[in-house]
């Protein structure tokens, strides 16, 4: 599994992603208790993101106009989101339906553009994207996806903004609402059994620092994005198809 892990880790730093929904895939696969799954994959999303995000601050790609109000927006969602505890049909269903509707996207052709979008930045363009935000990040909190898959593709659609920086916002949009998912997680626990499970999978977290990193450096050279996100898409559609069928 943490061959799995690292590779995942790998492939999405070349994109900009963080991994959730195949780390999710990757551990219901391996028949991991499912309340230590979103646990996991949100820790192994702030791991690879972190590197990320640092990258396209340094570089001042980050559209800080749009990306500081819908963070704010989604943070309380997503630590709402992490904070519920639902039974393990219930958690099935919501993942796999995720799963699905993230494949889904990512095999949207996306269509580029030169600049961020003044309708964006409007009212109307707030308005909507907050609504997708704290949608987004209570499920981030929920089910443990960060939610940069489905956002992503929905700047893409509306012309948004370039590439390099729906790159740069999906980073900083999965950074925080994974922390904030993931304290809203261990608030809710009170089995001091999850926590030593959660650290016994710690290995994982290794693997997939030493993944993005190689990811974020190399991986952009060796594999087509286009190519990554269509593998990734067969993935996580496969799983999300699987479950279903098993619930």
């Amino acid at each position: 599994m943490a061959l799995g892990f690292l590779i995942t880790a790998f492939l999405y730093a070349t994109v900009g992603f963080g991994g959730g929904s195949t780390y999710n895939a990757l551990l219901l696969l391996n028949n991991v208790d499912y309340n230590l799954i979103p646990k996991i994959a949100l820790t192994c999303n702030i791991i690879v993101v972190t590197g990320s995000s640092i990258r396209y601050y340094k570089e001042n790609l980050i559209p800080w106009k749009i990306t500081i109000p819908l963070i704010m927006v989604s943070i309380p969602f997503s630590l709402l989101g992490g904070s519920i505890s639902i039974n393990k049909e219930t958690f099935l269903l919501i993942l796999s339906l995720c799963l699905i509707i993230s494949g889904i996207f990512l095999l949207i052709r996306q269509k580029e553009v030169r600049e961020i979008a003044q309708n964006t930045q409007g009212k109307i363009g707030l308005i909507f994207f907050s609504t997708i935000s704290s949608i987004l990040g209570f499920l981030a909190g929920l089910v443990g996806i960060g939610g940069g898959i489905f956002f992503s593709p929905i700047l893409h659609i509306t012309k948004s903004m370039p590439s390099k920086n729906i790159a740069a916002f999906s980073s900083i949009f999965i950074l925080v609402n994974s922390v904030s998912g993931l304290i809203g997680q261990f608030m809710k626990e009170k089995n001091e059994q999850i926590l030593i499970n959660y650290l016994n999978y710690s290995w994982l977290f290794f693997a997939v620092l030493f993944g993005g990193l190689i990811g974020s450096h190399l991986g952009i050279k060796i594999f087509k994005p286009i190519i990554v996100r269509r593998l990734t898409a067969i993935l996580i559609i496969f799983v999300g198809l699987r479950l279903i069928m098993g619930i």
